[in-house]
């Protein structure tokens, strides 16, 4: 055979290999089971808490705390993305599918701004292999609050 023939030949192995992998694969699809994956990030800690959809019983909860040893990195994004780990596993175990995120931030008088462990959080959920349904925040805001510290004139430096 010829150097053109073997290459020809070649071609049509590599074509060949590609339409048995061009179909697509099937997967057993069962019924799906959604959740919903509360993230409570402030500046001290994470708590990641999966509950099932309506909320009433806990599947999983973790927090940054547990994943670290020392105090002042309970609410980094390392110990976040540890504690998000670790519900995937157990959601995984108990057949869910999908989940719902809730962001939840301090709230009240000061910033409403999550934490530094949210994002984090929430990217690492995202990469457990489950199906994302909504992100919503569900900060608690207050329509009449209590007066802010300070005093009349605001604090004096």
């Amino acid at each position: 055979m010829s150097e053109v023939e073997v290459q020809e030949a070649l071609i049509e192995e590599t074509e060949a290999a590609e339409e048995v992998k061009s179909k697509p694969e099937t997967k057993k699809e069962g019924p799906e089971k959604w959740g919903i994956a509360h993230i409570y990030s402030s500046y001290n800690n994470t708590i990641i808490h999966m509950t099932d959809i309506t909320g009433a019983e806990t599947v999983s909860i973790s927090s940054g705390g547990v994943h670290v040893n020392a105090d002042r990195y309970e609410s980094s994004p390392f110990a976040a993305m540890k504690a998000a780990n670790a519900v995937v596993d157990a959601a995984r175990t108990k057949g869910f599918t999908g989940f719902h995120i809730r962001v939840r931030a301090v709230g009240g008088v000061g910033s409403r701004v999550p934490g530094p462990g949210a994002q984090a959080a929430i990217r690492a959920l995202a990469r457990g292999g489950f199906k994302i349904g909504r992100i919503d925040d569900v900060t608690p805001i207050p329509h009449d609050t209590t007066r802010k510290k300070g005093g009349k004139r605001g604090r004096r430096v």
